[in-house]
């Protein structure tokens, strides 16, 4: 990672280094988001070809195959939007090339870190002591399933992670469901939004431990889907951490319509919380076609624990 994002930082001019690259103790690396907005870092539209290349060959590294096409089809979800709003080809608001490079710290020199964000698209990865935390990591798809009559018609980006949440909300009983079911109506976005700190009241919803050999599978599964838009290292790692921290106390809870309703429905929302881990999913605006979803360490975000144990070590 250090030879690749170093390879991009060496491409640059002057001015670009100087949007492209803070150190790492400036807290700009906190502000993110992923709603359309000026975004700070180099814009794929400030760099050549060259350039951008390089820049997209840091995103190919992190991901697997399937989470880098994920990535770049979220980024052509921004034409699919300018038809489907009628704007003009050089519109600034959905654009396909606002999709910001920020370098913070040296490549290779911890703890150095760097981030790649644009409008439904944030990913953050920091490196401390040969450790790579990647949360947050958000992916949203808007519209969540294309029905216009473009060439990108009925594309559905984040299929698995919806599908599979069906699947498994269809296995409930109805004794489970009370439990799975903590409110009649989807929230209009995920609890967390664009937090620093990811933070919930209560876990809610069932546990894994309370779930059949089936549903644990289908469960697991759902999991995997999130995870597995990373490089093998860092989804194992995460796989890892959380059997570690124990796969029976993950839960899964549930809010609004429970079938799939597309374009037309009042949305549904699910989350996954157990106690150093939450994923959240929300498909409620846009009569229920405009997915948001987010992995979060409820820890280790931005390398928060990682970085105290740095510190730690380096002043003892």
């Amino acid at each position: 990672m250090a030879e690749v994002v170093s390879g991009f930082l060496k491409t640059l001019n002057t001015e670009q280094r100087q949007l492209a690259a803070i150190e790492f103790e400036d807290a700009l690396r906190f502000d993110w988001h992923f709603t359309p907005r000026d975004r700070k870092g180099l814009p794929l539209k400030k760099m050549d070809a060259e350039q951008q290349k390089s820049a997209m060959a840091m995103i190919r590294l992190v991901l697997s195959d399937e989470g880098y096409g994920k990535a770049q089809q979220i980024i052509d979800l921004e034409n699919v939007l300018r038809v489907i709003e009628n704007r003009p080809a050089d519109d600034t608001y959905r654009d396909p090339e606002n999709y910001a490079f920020l370098v913070y710290g040296i490549p290779g020199k911890d703890p150095w870190g760097w981030r790649v964000e644009g409008h439904h698209l944030s990913l953050h990865f920091t490196v401390i002591d040969g450790n790579v935390d990647f949360t947050p990591g958000f992916m949203g798809s808007n519209p969540g399933k294309v029905l216009a009559d473009v060439p990108q018609k009925g594309r559905t980006i984040l299929a698995d992670e919806q599908n599979i949440a069906f699947d498994l909300l269809r296995t409930m009983s109805p004794v489970q469901l009370e439990k799975v079911l903590i409110g009649k109506s989807a929230p209009n976005e995920i609890f967390t939004s664009n937090s620093r700190k990811a933070s919930l009241e209560k876990i809610q919803g069932i546990s894994m431990k309370e779930m059949n050999a089936e549903q644990k599978v289908i469960f697991g599964n759902l999991i995997l889907s999130y995870l597995k838009r990373y490089h093998v290292t860092l989804r194992n790692q995460q796989l890892s951490q959380l059997a570690k921290a124990g796969l029976d106390n993950i839960h899964f809870a549930w809010m609004g319509d429970q079938t799939p309703i597309i374009g037309a429905g009042h949305g549904h929302y699910y989350r996954i919380h157990g106690p150093t881990f939450l994923i959240e999913f929300d498909n409620t605006q846009n009569g229920g076609n405009h997915i948001h979803s987010v992995v979060r360490d409820l820890t280790n975000d931005f390398g928060e624990d990682m970085l105290k144990a740095h510190y730690a070590k380096a002043h003892r």
